[in-house]
């Protein structure tokens, strides 16, 4: 019974120690996968608050954008009811056909032409033709204009203006485009939050498994040293008995000895100091 329980404690300790090793080998994989969880998320939130700035700063740059819009489309109306006013001027003084800018355009189109492409000499008299042609009706244009001082007014503030709505048109662009770089900017910060959620996700349940897998064989290293603690008590029982069983037969001898010794002494006999000893150990 007793080389049982032996044999049966030392497999308990080899399986308490092994459950100990791998416990502690879980429980520091645990640790690892948290630390891994706990940064990615640390990262999720930082992305997730950059991206929210550059949602602000996006709406804040579309309201400039808004803002430059109106001014452009105001203006633009203004102009364009100057240029109606200026071509019901034209319809009624008989000054119908293109307008003197549009003129000055075409002259300088077909005079660049002249001066830059290899012509023949029909093509280079046709070119010529059509400037010289085109620069009467520019000069009549101009005469017209000058001559009529309320339409040249008219025109000159409607250019005034629509140059003006130039200007809000490139402030407009400007703002639209920083806009766009804030709304880029803040979408990939929302993908990369995205991204480092889900690594988190997997980290947590990694984390979990190696944490329930650890806590299982904690149990196992509780419940052997329990049993290692049981048969300890039962061996000590029985070394304790096998003891008190040896001790017995020892003990009714010396009783049996220190009888007769002490008939010796009544009976007239000397004793010796070992005779006194074993009826001292004896009790009598």
């Amino acid at each position: 019974m007793l080389k049982e329980l032996q044999k049966k404690r030392t497999d308990l300790k080899a399986i308490s120690e092994e459950s100990k090793e791998k416990r502690n080998t879980l429980n520091a994989e645990a640790s690892a996968l948290a630390a891994k969880r706990n940064e990615l998320n640390k990262k999720t939130k930082d992305l997730i608050n950059e991206a929210q700035e550059l949602k602000d700063s996006r709406d804040e740059i579309n309201e400039k954008v808004s803002e430059y819009k109106n001014k452009r489309d105001d203006t633009n109306a203004k102009a364009n009811e100057l240029f109606a006013k200026a071509d019901s001027i034209r319809k009624q003084n008989n000054m119908g056909g293109p307008s003197i800018k549009m003129l000055r355009k075409d002259i300088d189109r077909l005079e660049f032409a002249q001066q830059t492409e290899v012509l023949s000499t029909s093509k280079e008299r046709e070119l010529v033709g059509k400037i010289t042609q085109l620069q009467k009706q520019y000069h009549v244009k101009k005469v017209q204009l000058e001559n009529n001082v309320e339409l040249k007014d008219i025109l000159d503030e409607a250019q005034q203006i629509r140059d003006e709505a130039s200007e809000y048109h490139k402030e407009l662009a400007e703002y639209a485009k920083q806009a766009q770089e804030f709304h880029e900017k803040m979408i990939a910060a929302f993908k990369e939050a995205d991204r480092t959620r889900a690594e988190s996700d997997i980290a947590h349940k990694d984390f979990v498994k190696a944490q329930e897998a650890a806590d299982e064989q904690h149990k196992i290293f509780i419940n052997a040293q329990k049993e290692i603690r049981e048969i300890d008590k039962e061996v000590f029982k029985l070394k304790k008995k096998d003891k008190d069983g040896k001790g017995r037969p020892a003990k009714a001898e010396l009783q049996k000895d220190a009888k007769d010794i002490f008939e010796k002494f009544k009976g007239g006999a000397k004793l010796t100091t070992e005779d006194l000893m074993t009826l001292q150990r004896s009790g009598l």
